[in-house]
């Protein structure tokens, strides 16, 4: 048994990270790319017109709303939503593709597309929801942002509201008081998901060579 070709062979991890916003969800994942430098972010389709500096296949995959709903209609999208009139979705032949390939990839989606996940992807997806320590931390990190004005912040406390009310459909929860533990517990998460046995596509062939060598 070749140990080089064989050790690799394992199935992608789809970690679907969710959080309120102002928990730290951006940073623990920027956090984690960088610890995980093969570690791909999930490509979304969009109808939006692209922004300047947005690369088509990068940022987005742009498409018009007639090859959307082909997509939907033909079944090639894992989850979708509209938000502000402007379709989203997650294509599946990409993250399939990347799965096959032992690639791991993360998705920084909402509750709602987290659960749309769940139904098409099942057991392949970990789900990680991040917590802020109190609603009172969480207003305050919104305050320190700056850049929102109160009427918005009053507006991402209730969308925080609906948001935490979907904690216990995840697989894992981090309480994000300590930032430098956050990290530690997702970076663990990561490297524990793809120790799991159904992920090591290689396992039976590899335990029936050493029990056939002992």
């Amino acid at each position: 048994m070749n140990k080089e070709t064989t050790w690799t062979n394992r199935r992608g991890v789809m970690l679907v990270v969710s959080s309120p916003s102002g928990a730290g969800k951006t940073t623990l994942c920027d956090g984690l790319r960088k610890t995980h430098r093969d570690l791909r972010m999930s490509v979304s389709v969009t109808t939006r017109y692209a922004r300047a500096g947005e690369i088509h296949g990068e940022n987005y995959y742009f498409v018009s709303i007639e090859e959307f709903k082909k997509m939907q209609a033909d079944g090639e999208l894992l989850e979708s939503a509209c938000v502000f009139g402007n379709h989203y979705g997650t294509p599946k032949g990409p993250v399939e593709q990347l799965l096959s390939e032992g690639k791991d990839i993360l998705f920084d989606v909402d509750w709602q597309g987290a659960s749309q996940l769940s139904q098409t992807c099942g057991d392949e997806l970990c789900r990680v929801f991040i917590l802020p320590p109190s609603a009172k931390v969480l207003e305050e990190r919104l305050r320190g942002r700056g850049t929102d004005s109160s009427k918005v912040i009053a507006q991402r406390m209730s969308e925080a509201a609906r948001e935490v009310s979907h904690w216990s459909e995840y697989d894992y929860i981090i309480i994000n008081d300590d930032l430098q533990l956050a990290q530690t517990e997702i970076n663990a998460i990561l490297i524990a998901e793809r120790a799991k046995k159904q992920r090591m596509l290689f396992l039976q062939d590899f335990v029936d060579d050493m029990l056939a060598n002992l």
